[in-house]
């Protein structure tokens, strides 16, 4: 499965519309359930060590997102 994940992340394109019809149609998973799952693979050794530049792509993303998100709520 985790191949299956870093492989659809770095196929996507990131400015393409309609992922979570794409990640319905490939997973079966609700979009919040694919985030989850992402999350755990990011954080794990052997993703790291199979796509370093991915891992830590989508690492910086995701930090970012959360820091907005917690910068949205403070206010």
């Amino acid at each position: 499965m985790m191949t299956e994940l870093l492989d659809f992340e770095e196929q996507w394109p990131r400015w393409s519309g309609r992922k979570d019809e794409a990640i319905r149609a490939r997973f079966g998973v609700s979009p919040a359930r694919y985030f989850q799952v992402l999350g755990r693979v990011l954080e794990t050794v052997e993703a790291l060590k199979a796509r370093p530049m991915l891992v830590r792509r989508l690492r910086r993303w995701r930090d970012a997102v959360a820091a907005e998100q917690r910068r949205r709520h403070a206010s």
